[in-house]
């Protein structure tokens, strides 16, 4: 199978969808990879890199996504890869078309094979978006520290405090792999964290692997109202698979905040947590609303793209591997990780949770198995 790998265009996305190491594993399988000239330099990795290990590097994007069979990206194809796409094509990548109607669309017409990275499972694991969570929830907790500086239109407290003074209090709002990273970095920095969280089973176990200054609340409309009397940094990391994120914050909460108070919406990729949440970019990460700061980046593990890159594929490869040896069918048919990585097939929504969140028709992937 031809494997193309395109530059990212997605507005300041520093990743690449391969490493040298994956090149090679996709030549030793009998494949060949063509990627476009300077897409690894942003996580730096020279197209020298990816030659040494069989790679062909092309000059135009338009021919890479003419002659590839299957295209692996990073992030969600943006409208102008998604004119490139044809037919019968595999996409593999971050999809997040819960929230993305036009996305979601411009797939279906192109019919091509969308197998979205956020919803492979193994054991009930996501284990291709598992890398990114951990970095995104470490970023989160940092990047709510540096808000609250009051030259960044914070309310100037310091995260850890010093004798004498309170500590700033971090409310994370999901207990998962990013809210559990989050937790442990801002249990570093010495700031009180509270967790919040529906699955008692889970809280049990944060609570024996984390800090002493983490505490464990269960996450319901009233006790996410007082916690955010005394909150000065709420992250969002709330995740239902291939769904959008619930609105656990309304508009109407914002007034029980404090100014200054800086919201980190992790969850923004599947539509964000915060009702007043919208996306937004490293060039220009926060916005302010009713006196709160709002930080709302939809690519934050791009901001350390040599981390990031090599991460994500460690967990992406092996399937890639898998659909690349066996074609997108077959592999689905034997594993049942790729059937759940699959969204869109032949001009059909295959994971019933993206069809909910669009409002638009279902269908069985086994129908199209046969």
């Amino acid at each position: 199978m031809i494997i193309g790998i395109p530059q990212e265009i997605k507005s300041d996305e520093n990743r690449v969808a391969i490493t040298p190491a994956g090149v090679h594993e996709f030549i030793k399988h009998g494949h060949s990879v063509i990627i476009e000239k300077s897409a690894g330099l942003a996580s730096g990795i020279t197209n020298s890199e990816f030659t040494s290990e069989g790679a062909r590097i092309v000059a135009d994007a338009k021919d890479l996504f003419k002659n590839a069979e299957m295209i692996i990206k990073v992030k969600e194809p943006q409208p102008r890869e998604i004119d490139m796409l044809h037919p019968g094509q595999i996409l593999y990548t971050f999809l997040h078309l819960a929230p993305d109607r036009a996305q979601a669309t411009g797939l279906i017409d192109k019919k091509v094979i969308a197998v979205a990275y956020e919803t492979i499972s193994v054991g009930g694991k996501l284990v291709c978006l598992e890398p990114m969570s951990e970095i995104a929830g470490k970023i989160s907790a940092i990047v709510g520290s540096y808000y609250l500086a009051k030259p960044h239109g914070g309310k100037g407290v310091l995260a850890g405090g010093v004798p004498g003074v309170h500590k700033a209090t971090f409310v994370i709002l999901g207990g998962g792999t990013a809210g559990m990273n989050a937790a442990r970095v801002a249990a570093g920095l010495g700031v009180k964290v509270v967790i919040m969280d529906t699955n008692v089973e889970r809280m049990r176990y944060l609570a024996d692997v984390l800090p002493n200054n983490c505490e464990m609340i269960m996450s319901n409309k009233v006790n996410i109202e007082n916690e955010l009397d005394s909150a000065d940094v709420i992250i969002g990391s709330v995740l239902i698979p291939g769904a959008r994120a619930p609105k656990l914050i309304t508009g109407d909460m914002l007034s029980r905040l404090q100014p200054g108070t800086v919201i980190v919406d992790v969850s923004i990729d599947q539509g964000g947590c915060v009702e007043t949440s919208r996306p937004t970019t490293h060039s220009d990460p926060i916005y302010e609303l009713e006196g709160i700061l709002h930080y709302c980046v939809a690519n934050m593990p791009g901001a350390f793209p040599r981390s990031s890159t090599f991460a994500l594929v460690n967990a992406t490869l092996p399937f890639g591997l898998l659909i690349a040896d066996m074609g997108w069918k077959q592999a689905a048919r034997e594993s049942n990780s790729i059937r759940e990585g699959l969204n869109i097939a032949q001009g059909k929504i295959v994971y019933r949770k993206v069809a909910e969140s669009l409002g638009m028709s279902y269908t069985d992937i086994s129908d199209l198995l046969k």
